[in-house]
């Protein structure tokens, strides 16, 4: 299959690996090229104990190099400023029409850095997002994940949504496809299989 491009995965100490999972193994079944970025080259261990060496650096990241951000949560998005650079870089991408795609904590860093304050939006429950102090209460949508201007937005016990939405803005899967996928991963649908193998 030819490369449609890469998406560009965050990594930091205590990424949720889990969170991500079903999104970045089919994107590079569908021919996507998936690089981890890190704020340094240096490795990181995930939440469940995987150690990771990143890509590259966040400094080295362009939006005009990559098809989508992926931020997971993390302990950090709740205990500090560390993270924030990836939710700078995420105003970047956005700004350029790069889309990016942020579940769990990275929902919070997204509000603090104002980006969710205009755009639809979800998270694990709205009051996590109202403790930032953000202004986008309004905005905020009780849904398993939502897309709205290359922004999409998933809480923390939806991966296969968060996946279903990436796949349907990068064009991964579509229609019919889309559907059958979601339908095997999330309700274990059987009879969706014969419908993915025609993908």
């Amino acid at each position: 299959m030819s490369d449609r491009g890469t998406v560009h995965l965050a990594v930091y100490d205590t990424f949720a690996d889990w969170e991500t999972g079903h999104t970045t193994a089919h994107l590079a079944q569908r021919g996507f090229t998936v690089r981890t970025v890190g704020l340094t080259t240096a490795p990181v261990t995930t939440m469940g104990g995987l150690r990771v060496q990143p890509d590259l650096a966040l400094a080295e990241l362009r939006p005009e190099e990559s098809a989508l951000l992926i931020l997971t949560g993390a302990s950090a998005w709740d205990t500090g400023d560390e993270l924030a650079p990836f939710a700078a870089k995420a105003r970047e991408f956005l700004a350029a029409k790069t889309p990016v795609a942020a579940i769990c904590g990275a929902t919070a860093g997204l509000a603090r850095e104002g980006l969710l304050d205009d755009r639809d939006h979800t998270s694990a429950v709205s009051f996590y997002l109202a403790a930032t102090g953000y202004r986008g209460g309004e905005r905020y949508r009780e849904a398993d994940a939502v897309t709205d201007d290359g922004l999409i937005t998933a809480g923390p016990t939806e991966p296969v949504a968060f996946a279903r939405e990436v796949f349907a803005e990068l064009k991964a899967y579509e229609g019919e496809q889309l559907d059958a996928w979601y339908r095997l991963f999330h309700d274990s649908d059987a009879s969706a299989f014969a419908v993915l193998e025609q993908a």
